[in-house]
């Protein structure tokens, strides 16, 4: 899914930087665009998808660490456990929450 909006987005700014509209085209994309953003439907499939992957990403750690359990260096286990708990704060970097 990332790797085909990341495929769409590239083709946008391909079309918005090889048009001959010119500024008009751009704006009524760019407003498209922000439209479609701030639509709640979008906004929650957004959330809901974030919410599936910190899911997926918890039960991927708890396998991966059921498996590797005590052969794990001792600095990675203190960098995994800080980066852990500096995500508890309640939203991640691209401010969405961790509920």
């Amino acid at each position: 899914m990332r790797y085909r909006l990341v495929f769409i987005a590239g083709l946008a700014v391909g079309y918005v930087l090889g048009t001959r509209a010119g500024r008009e085209r751009y704006e009524q994309l760019r407003k498209s665009a922000r439209q479609v953003a701030q639509n709640p439907a979008v906004r929650n499939t957004v959330e809901s998808a974030a919410q599936q992957g910190r899911q997926f990403a918890g039960r991927a750690y708890h396998a991966v660490s059921e498996r590797v359990g005590d052969r794990m260096p001792d600095s990675v286990a203190r960098r995994v456990r800080s980066l852990r708990e500096r995500g508890a704060g309640g939203t991640d970097d691209w401010g969405t929450s961790n509920t």
